[in-house]
């Protein structure tokens, strides 16, 4: 099924990100978790894949097993950093064969320091959302960052990006993840400003390790609270105390958002089941 299509029958919608383990026991793990997570009845999931596409088709086993034996709707990202068009068309053809219709369409982090395009390839996300749309019959998702981009000069280009990439075809956003609501809103808010109104659904990503979520919201431009900072330092020495913390945190972010009128969530797992089944069962 394509996400649009549950867009249009539900107003807000329950989903879940993992990425391919290195190993393969670390892939028998992931789809124990993700049997574990089915039972939530998620509208469907997501699958990473990673720089300059070096999982890619480690991902689409996934994708596919997850889809069509484990039984939940499931998207692929999809970047095009690295590639050319005919290996893009040669991928795209794959994913339709094994009967997925849903790409979160992505540039991709670079391997190297500096990205450069291949000959032959693209650039910008926004150019893999216009050849999918023109060459394949997917249902699109593209990513938003209510912070900005950690590249874009400005808030305002950023989203002059992502306008574009709608305008090319996208059908929905999901955000990258952050703590602080007031940015989700008001990215929201500026996105319709500007005419953007497909559906924009946060994403959130619970604390259950400190240094690792401080790496994360580096990379992805997310600033964390100083307050939650500062209760997370005093603790920061006893893993199950900053779970609890993030734990904690994490409700209230959702809760919050879900009473405020964002249209679901989408939980970055890091390929754990426990942290957001518990936020989820709460909620």
């Amino acid at each position: 099924m394509r996400i649009s299509d549950i867009l249009q029958k539900k107003a807000k919608t329950f989903s879940f990100e993992f990425f391919p383990p290195k190993t393969e026991k670390g892939i028998f793990q992931l789809y124990d978790t993700v049997r574990k997570i089915k039972e939530l009845a998620p509208d469907f999931v997501s699958v990473t894949y990673g720089a300059g596409g070096s999982t890619r088709d480690k991902s689409f086993e996934i994708v596919d097993y997850i889809k069509n034996t484990i039984g939940i709707e499931t998207i692929s990202h999809f970047t095009c950093v690295g590639h050319t068009v005919d290996e893009l068309q040669t991928s795209l053809d794959e994913l339709k064969s094994k009967g997925i219709d849903n790409i979160l369409a992505l540039r991709g982090d670079s391997p190297k320091e500096n990205f450069q395009e291949v000959p032959n390839g693209y650039k910008y996300a926004s150019d893999l959302v216009r050849h999918i749309r023109m060459r394949g019959n997917f249902c699109i998702g593209v990513a938003g960052y209510p912070e900005k981009h950690p590249e874009a000069p400005s808030k305002e280009q950023d989203l002059q990006n992502l306008k574009i990439k709608v305008e090319q075809g996208a059908d929905f956003v999901i955000t990258q993840l952050f703590f602080n609501n007031e940015d989700y809103f008001r990215f929201v808010d500026d996105a319709a400003k500007i005419g953007i109104f497909c559906r924009i659904i946060p994403g959130i990503m619970p604390v259950t390790n400190f240094n690792q979520i401080k790496k994360f919201a580096e990379m992805c431009g997310a600033k964390i609270p100083q307050k939650l900072v500062s209760e997370l330092e005093k603790v920061e020495t006893d893993a199950t105390e900053v779970a609890l913390l993030g734990l904690e945190y994490a409700m209230k972010q959702c809760r919050e958002l879900l009473e405020k009128g964002a249209p679901g969530l989408h939980f970055y797992t890091l390929n754990k089941s426990a942290a957001t089944r518990i936020i989820f069962e709460n909620l």
